[in-house]
């Protein structure tokens, strides 16, 4: 990479306030930046750094009006570093046509451009649109449907009947459409109830690595356009997500729950069966979610409740011993009375 700033500026839309001659080379972190390097701000918590980075450059948001250094100010500086790091960064080399050692079954149809790699097993009746790609070890089940410009990584597992839209990405180790955690006890024995569904995977989603959504025991399971899920995600059967969610690791979603759309759930976040969770809601960090949430709402701790309750909440905790060691003096205090009462006696 070798561009000016004012040849940055042109390429993400934003206002040079300096030197816009100035030669960048390469890309970095804030912290992390050397001289030749540019670097971007999003983040208020990192604003003492807009003084000390050796970067020669810095992308800032628009409430930024100068710096010690010259910026480029924009109206979002991380989509804006985001757009140069695709710039010069190379492609990955990715699959082209079918390899020899890939399964095909009968009744396949491979629209334009598809790349099958080694050991993809296509089971029969699957449709696969255009330009796709599906990396080695990956076995897609009977009459699932793949839609176009859609990126399936190694070894992911994609059980039969399954849709999956454009667009999609999904990271390795992955299963889509295993059988729903669903048991009938009679006598103290588990007897399995058959799961029918599917799971339904709508376009521009982004699935991360080893996650796992099952299918429905008769409708579907739904993942909503836009939504972005990360590693080690369980999501049950009959699950509805809307559009454009955040799913952070670890998260556990119990069956038959329907979250809105623009969700967000953070990591560790259990949300428990059968609950409704309305649009916008932010549930932080290990929370459990035990009843259904309005829209709109941030809840956090376990039970969820809205953030300010569980911040005090948390805060008497806190207080706790000392509020132990406060009952205790009292209790002495009490006892030395009532011997004095008693001795007057």
């Amino acid at each position: 990479m070798r561009k000016t700033l004012k040849e940055i500026a042109v390429l993400i839309d934003g206002e040079v306030v300096g030197d816009e001659s100035i030669v960048v080379t390469g890309i970095a972190g804030i912290q992390e930046a050397l001289p030749g390097d540019i670097t971007f701000l999003s983040n208020s918590k990192y604003l003492p750094f807009i003084d000390r980075t050796q970067a020669s450059a810095i992308i800032t948001s628009r409430d930024i009006k100068s710096a010690k250094k010259p910026i480029i100010r924009a109206d979002n500086p991380s989509l804006a570093f985001t757009k140069i790091v695709s710039l010069i960064v190379p492609q990955e080399a990715r699959p082209k046509g079918l390899h020899p050692t890939a399964i095909i079954g009968k009744k396949v149809v491979l629209g334009r451009d598809v790349a099958l790699d080694a050991y993809v097993v296509i089971a029969d009746g699957t449709v696969i649109g255009e330009r796709t790609i599906i990396y080695p070890g990956c076995y897609i089940g009977a009459d699932t449907k793949i839609g176009d410009n859609s990126v399936i990584y190694p070894n992911v597992s994609i059980r039969e009947g399954s849709v999956i839209g454009n667009n999609v990405i999904i990271h390795s180790g992955t299963v889509i459409g295993s059988d729903g955690f669903g048991f009938v006890t009679v006598d103290g024995i588990h007897h399995k109830i058959p799961q029918l569904g599917k799971v339904v995977i709508e376009d521009d989603v982004e699935i991360g690595s080893n996650v796992s959504i099952d299918r429905a025991r008769f409708d579907k399971t739904v993942i909503g356009k836009g939504t972005k899920i990360d590693n080690l995600v369980h999501i049950a059967h009959n699950v509805v997500i809307g559009k454009n969610c955040l799913i952070v690791a670890q998260v556990g979603i119990s069956g038959s729950v329907t979250l809105g759309d623009n969700v967000v759930l953070a990591g560790q976040v259990g949300v428990v069966g059968h609950v409704n969770i309305g649009d916008n809601c932010v549930v932080m960090a290990q929370s459990g979610v035990s009843k259904s949430l309005s829209a709109n709402a941030t809840v956090w701790g376990y039970p969820a409740k809205p953030v300010d309750t569980a911040k005090r909440t948390n805060a008497c905790v806190q207080n706790l011993p000392r509020l132990y060691d406060t009952v205790s003096e009292l209790k002495k205090k009490i006892e030395k009375i009532d011997n004095k009462s008693d001795k007057g006696q």
